[in-house]
């Protein structure tokens, strides 16, 4: 085949840097960073203009990037087996430099989609809800992922002299072998082939999905896993094709590469799921989930404060009402020292047979009597204070139940059970505390009225 090279695409010359000539910088892995990062910007702009809470979808990506990662190698492998451990294969390691490239969609978005639903369980969020939010972001982060490829000179398809062919070089790597699939080489120059740039007819096919899923949700207002669904039929329709081109080796079934077998079920089991899925979207309200106020790395923090509070609420109550029966207990005393003085001087008064004597000591005794009630009503307004304070508490604990009861939060729920807690215990102190210093007061104006009794007579 004759052909003008300098009217194709080329290819880079490396895929590699070495920073200081030690640490190795892969383009492959800029790539796939780059696009994880584009689709968590996105998917968080996303998640909160449809009613969820800002910051939301990165704490859901410390499960669901990692599954991903490990789904599409897991998938790669598996469907690259005799490349890794077939008679000649690279072995158990090779299948673990995940760095080298090769991440199969279908594991990644598989597993990711597990460590996703764990992460929503976790927060009380409507996974396919969070689904449709991520979607554009990740077709759009497997169109950047797509350059990785381009600058490892891999996936191509078969031979072409159209004008936009890819130029593929020998490239020489460290060891001295010379190969157009050397990761680490250098290219030579030497032009091995000129192929279908399959790369680039996934990423921009990739791209046109994104537009048609971003114009899609503002026309219909997608819901309920719907977008989700029609990234993945989307993304299925583009690969078919795709597949068609590609000349690298791979898994076949009756001839035909395993890749487009998957395209085709997948591509039927989300029109299905198109079809059957509810319409609209989601209450904003259900995007809060458990935690509305703040994100994964505060509900650690936000417990132990909340604990703390309720804690306080409690001990406060219980100091309230050891003061109050301290308080009523030192009436008590004081009332009982002018019982005694009463009694002194009305004996002494008795001893002189002295009718001024018996009528000042029936004085003392009235005294004493007018001061137990007094005593008494302070008690009864202690005790009501004590108990709208513990009722008050109970009130509180009862709005934070209806709350956690509405799906506000565990922090919230939690707080309730607390609060509810602390409110019987505040209400049954006060209660106890009252009922102590009642009997103590009746005690102290009976022990008055018998006084009063004895003097009546001997006045007599």
């Amino acid at each position: 085949m004759t052909t003008t090279v300098l009217a194709f695409i080329p290819s880079p010359s490396q895929g590699v840097w070495h920073l200081f000539g030690v640490l190795p910088i892969r383009a492959y892995a800029l790539c796939i960073i780059t696009g994880i990062v584009a689709a968590l910007v996105i998917g968080d702009r996303r998640w909160e203009a449809r009613g969820g809470e800002r910051g939301v979808i990165y704490d859901i990506a410390l499960w669901a990037v990692p599954f991903g990662l490990i789904g599409g190698r897991m998938y790669h492998v598996m469907t690259d087996w005799p490349k890794y451990f077939g008679a000649d294969g690279a072995g158990f390691v090779a299948a673990l430099r995940i760095w080298d490239g090769g991440l199969g969609i279908w594991g990644a978005v598989a597993l990711g989609g597990v460590g996703a639903w764990i992460a929503c369980r976790r927060r009380g969020i409507p996974l396919p809800a969070f689904a449709d939010a991520v979607a554009p972001g990740i077709i759009l982060a497997q169109a950047i992922g797509r350059l990785g490829n381009y600058f490892n000179q891999e996936l191509y398809g078969r031979e072409t002299d159209l004008p936009w062919g890819l130029t593929i070089y020998d490239r020489l790597d460290p060891s001295g072998v010379i190969s157009p699939h050397s990761l680490d080489g250098v290219s030579t120059g030497q032009v091995y082939a000129v192929v279908h740039p399959t790369f680039l007819y996934e990423l921009l096919w990739n791209l046109l999905v994104f537009a048609v899923l971003l114009w899609a949700d503002r026309r219909f207002k997608l819901g309920h896993g719907r977008l989700f669904a029609l990234y993945v039929a989307g993304y299925c329709v583009g690969r078919f094709w795709v597949e068609l081109m590609r000349s690298d080796t791979a898994s076949l079934i009756a001839g035909i590469r395993v890749n487009t077998f998957t395209s085709t079920f997948v591509f039927i089991g989300a029109v299905v799921y198109i079809m059957v899925a509810a319409k609209g979207r989601e209450d904003p309200a259900l995007l809060r989930g458990k935690d509305a106020d703040h994100s994964l790395v505060d509900e650690v923090g936000e417990e132990l404060v909340a604990v703390a509070a309720t804690s306080g609420v409690v001990a406060a109550a219980k100091v309230a009402g050891d003061e109050d029966k301290a308080e009523i207990a030192g009436g008590a005393d004081t009332d009982t020292e002018s019982e005694a003085a009463a009694g002194t001087d009305t004996a002494e008064a008795t001893a002189e047979s002295s009718p001024s004597a018996f009528t000042g000591g029936a004085d003392t005794d009235s005294e004493a009597a007018a001061e137990a009630e007094d005593l008494t009503e302070q008690v009864e307004t202690a005790s009501s204070e004590d108990i709208a304070e513990a009722e008050a508490f109970a009130e509180a604990g009862a709005e934070a139940d209806e709350h956690r009861e509405a799906g506000l939060g565990s922090v919230e729920g939690d707080e309730a059970v607390e609060a509810e807690l602390g409110a019987v215990e505040a209400h049954e102190a006060a209660v106890d505390g009252a009922a102590e210093a009642e009997a103590l007061a009746e005690e102290v104006t009976a022990e008055a009225t018998t006084e009063d009794s004895i003097a009546a007579p001997e006045d007599g």
